[in-house]
């Protein structure tokens, strides 16, 4: 956290041009989803340099050429969304967990990207954002799932995927994207400001004929090896 905190020092003169952008970005009614994304998307580098944290991108090329597809990452702390937002050029949208809708800053982030709010004790209204979010994809949305349900808390080792992570894209049809964050907990948390490289890479995308006739655990299992595979061979040494 106090890389945090370090960021807000440096930026402390931006700090109130910044929010007052941010809070007319959201009125969803008068700046489509591309003008709110660029937004984010211009000042994550800037945040994140002053941060002291260097992007080191990998895989853009693997990207969908046609939008509508959902990024399934591994998770490993709050600075994974700056990694998205500093690398990937097309908006997305985000699912959180009802816990964080009403935090400061954050219900703003989630309001401009238009997330998708899960409640996963209720197994109704998960349903829902299920329904929702194969909806969006099918109309040329982007998504970003954390298939662990929460951070791994073990550095670059990674938790298991859960397979209903994956019903939205089974349904929707559309191509998984496997995207491997390396280091990516040593920016927020844990207590060093030191300069710090963050690993980010998109892995070939799976497309419908390529997971067809899978059960979703077999799905979740595939890009959780994927990722496995990228961390243990970028992290050898």
């Amino acid at each position: 956290m106090k890389r945090i905190l370090f960021m807000i020092l440096r930026s402390f003169f931006n700090l109130p041009v910044w929010f007052f952008q941010l809070k007319r970005l959201c009125n969803i009614d008068k700046h489509d989803r591309f003008e709110r994304y660029a937004w984010l998307h211009k000042y994550a580098p800037i945040v994140n340099r002053r941060g002291r944290v260097t992007i080191d991108c990998h895989g853009l090329e693997n990207l969908p050429k046609e939008t509508g597809y959902i990024l399934f990452p591994n998770h490993q702390g709050l600075f994974d969304a700056l990694a998205f937002l500093e690398t990937h050029e097309r908006p997305f949208v985000t699912v959180k967990k009802k816990e964080v809708k009403d935090i400061f800053f954050l219900r703003d982030i989630i309001t401009i990207l238009q997330a998708e709010i899960i409640d996963r004790e209720d197994i109704r209204q998960s349903m829902t954002v299920i329904k929702n979010m194969t909806n969006r994809v099918k109309g040329g949305e982007n998504f970003v799932i954390f298939a662990e349900g929460t951070r791994s808390r073990k550095g670059n080792q990674i938790g298991e995927f859960k397979g209903g992570s994956f019903k939205s894209a089974m349904n929707a049809r559309c191509p998984i994207v496997p995207v491997a964050l390396i280091d990516s907990f040593k920016a927020f948390d844990t207590s060093s400001i030191k300069k710090t490289t963050v690993q980010i890479h998109y892995l070939k995308p799976l497309y419908y004929e390529d997971y067809k006739g899978m059960k979703s655990t077999e799905i979740a299992e595939l890009v959780e090896n994927m990722i496995k595979e990228t961390i243990a061979e970028y992290t050898k040494d």
